[in-house]
C-alpha cells in the first residue's frame, strides 16, 4: 500500500478499508509515514469525514498501536470504570467523581491530560499538590489502583502512541475539530486502559469545545456508537457549559473546592453536585454496581455523604507522593496567590449571560493556563467565589475574587470579567445543567432529575 493513495482516496471522499486504515495507523506509530502525509490525512478526514465503520476501524487500530492494560491478573473484586469530559472552565468533576466511584466498589484508572487554551486540565490541578506524581510506570499505576481504588495520572508513552503523534499534528494544522478524529482519540486511550465501562461528559456552550447542543449531541452519539462497536460499555451525558462549573477556576483553587466538596465543608455548588452524581450514577450502572443510573446516583450520594469518598482521595494523594495529611490541611500545602482583588459589578441587576470562554482566557492570562504546550503554569492564580447566571448583584458587589501574582494581572482579569459578564434588569430563564442522556446508539432521553 502507498500512503499517498490512501490520502487520495479519502481526499476524494471514498471509504477506506480496515486494511488501509491499519496500514496508515501503523505508519503513524512507527514513523514510517512522514509528518506531511499525516497532516494531509488529517485534513482529508477533516473535510470528507468518516463512516461509523471507518471510525471504529481507526479507533481499534490506534488502540492496538501500543500497550493495552490488562487487569485480570490483579483479581480486582469490582469493575474497571472511567469518565472523560470534553472540557470546560472550572470543571473539577474528575477530582470528586473518581473517589466516589471507587468508594462504591469500582476501580478507576483515570488517565487525564493537561490543559491547553481556555479549559483547565485535571493533571495541572493535581500538580498543585506538592509531591503528587502523574508519571507512573504501568506496574505502579496498577498497584495504586488496586490498593486505593483509583489513581489519576498522565498517559504513558506506550499507550496509544499513534494517537499522540496524530493529535500533535492535528493541533498545529487546524484539524482538531474533526468528529471522527476526536472520537478515535478519546476512545483509543480509554480502550487501551482496559476499561469495563466509560461515561462521557459532553459539554456545550460558550465555555465548551462544542458551542451548540446539536454538535454536542452528534459527538456524544458517535462516541457511544463507536464505544459499543469496540466492545466498551459506553454512555454519555450532554451538559451545559454556559457558565463556569463550581465556584472556582484555577488549579489550586479547584483542588481546594473539590476537597471541601468531598468533605462537606460549606454549601456544595448545586450544578457541580448534579453533574458529578449523574455521571457517577451512570458509571455504577454500567459496571453492574447499581440496577440503573438513578440507583447509582443514590449510591454515589451516600458515598459522598459518609466521607468514604474523601478518604479515598486522601489515600490516593498520599500514594502518589502527596503529603500524608494533605486532605486534612490543604491550606498548608496549596500555593496561594500574593494578590487577591474583588471584581466589582459595574451595575446592579441580574447576571444574564456569561462569556465562559473569555472567563477561562482570563485565568490563562493570569498564568493559570498555557499559551503553548511548553509554557509553565502558576498553580496559585485564578478565580474564586464566582457568581452564577441568574444571581442578583448590587453595583460594586464582587462578581468573583481574582487571585493573581501582581496588581497588573489582577486589573486585566477584572476588566476581562466585567466584559464577559452581562448584567440586566431581569433574571434569565432557568436552564438545567443536565440536558440529555445517551446510553445506546438508539436511545436518547432528557434526565428526569436536573439542577
Amino acid at each position: 500500500m502507498l500512503p499517498q493513495e490512501i490520502i487520495r482516496r479519502k481526499r476524494d471522499g471514498e471509504a477506506l478499508s480496515k486494511e488501509e486504515i491499519g496500514f496508515f495507523v501503523r505508519g503513524i506509530a512507527d514513523e514510517t509515514i512522514g509528518e506531511g502525509q499525516v497532516a494531509a490525512f488529517a485534513m482529508a478526514v477533516f473535510h470528507r469525514g468518516m463512516s461509523e465503520a471507518e471510525t471504529v476501524a481507526l479507533t481499534r487500530e490506534m488502540t492496538r498501536s501500543g500497550r493495552i492494560l490488562d487487569w485480570r491478573h490483579l483479581d480486582l473484586p469490582g469493575p474497571v470504570l472511567d469518565k472523560h469530559s470534553t472540557g470546560g472552565v472550572g470543571d473539577k468533576v474528575s477530582l470528586i467523581l473518581a473517589p466516589i466511584v471507587a468508594a462504591a466498589g469500582a476501580f478507576v484508572p483515570m488517565i487525564s491530560g493537561r490543559g491547553l487554551g481556555h479549559t483547565g486540565g485535571t493533571l495541572d490541578k493535581l500538580a498543585s499538590i506538592p509531591g503528587y506524581r502523574i508519571d507512573l510506570d504501568t506496574a505502579e499505576f496498577q498497584r495504586v489502583v488496586r490498593d486505593v481504588g483509583c489513581a489519576i495520572v498522565g498517559p504513558s508513552a506506550d499507550l496509544a502512541p499513534a494517537d499522540r503523534r496524530l493529535y500533535a499534528v492535528r493541533d498545529v494544522t487546524a484539524t482538531v475539530e474533526s468528529l471522527p478524529l476526536i472520537i478515535a482519540s478519546i476512545l483509543s486511550k480509554k480502550l487501551a486502559a482496559g476499561l469495563d465501562g466509560l461515561v462521557m461528559d459532553v459539554k456545550f456552550g460558550s465555555g465548551a469545545f462544542a458551542d451548540s447542543r446539536a454538535m454536542a449531541r452528534k459527538l456524544a452519539k458517535g462516541i457511544v456508537a463507536v464505544g459499543e462497536d469496540s466492545g466498551l460499555k459506553t454512555a454519555a451525558l450532554i451538559t451545559d457549559m454556559h457558565q463556569p462549573l463550581g465556584r472556582t477556576a484555577g488549579n489550586a483553587l479547584e483542588v481546594a473546592e473539590a476537597l471541601a466538596f468531598l468533605g462537606g465543608a460549606g454549601d456544595r455548588d448545586p450544578r457541580l453536585l448534579a453533574v458529578t452524581l449523574a455521571l457517577a450514577g451512570e458509571l455504577l450502572a454500567l459496571g453492574g454496581l447499581a440496577g440503573d443510573a438513578n440507583e447509582g446516583r443514590v449510591k454515589a450520594a451516600a458515598k459522598l455523604a459518609d466521607g468514604s469518598a474523601r478518604e479515598i482521595f486522601a489515600r490516593m494523594a498520599a500514594a502518589l507522593g502527596g503529603p500524608a495529611d494533605f486532605a486534612d490541611r490543604p491550606g498548608d500545602y496549596l500555593p496561594q496567590a500574593p494578590v487577591q482583588r474583588p471584581c466589582p459589578a459595574p451595575r446592579a441587576g441580574f447576571i444574564r449571560r456569561m462569556d465562559t470562554r473569555r472567563i477561562g482566557l482570563a485565568v490563562l492570562a493570569l498564568g493559570g493556563g498555557r499559551r503553548d504546550a511548553a509554557a509553565a503554569i502558576d498553580p496559585s492564580v485564578g478565580l474564586s467565589e464566582i457568581r452564577g447566571l441568574g444571581q442578583e448583584v448590587q453595583r460594586g458587589e464582587p462578581l468573583a475574587l481574582v487571585h493573581g501574582k501582581n496588581e497588573a494581572g489582577c486589573a486585566a482579569a477584572i476588566a476581562a470579567l466585567q466584559e464577559g459578564v452581562e448584567i440586566g434588569d431581569k433574571a434569565p430563564p432557568k436552564t438545567p445543567i443536565l440536558r440529555e442522556r445517551i446510553h445506546s446508539r438508539h436511545e436518547t432521553e432528557t434526565p428526569t432529575r436536573t439542577t
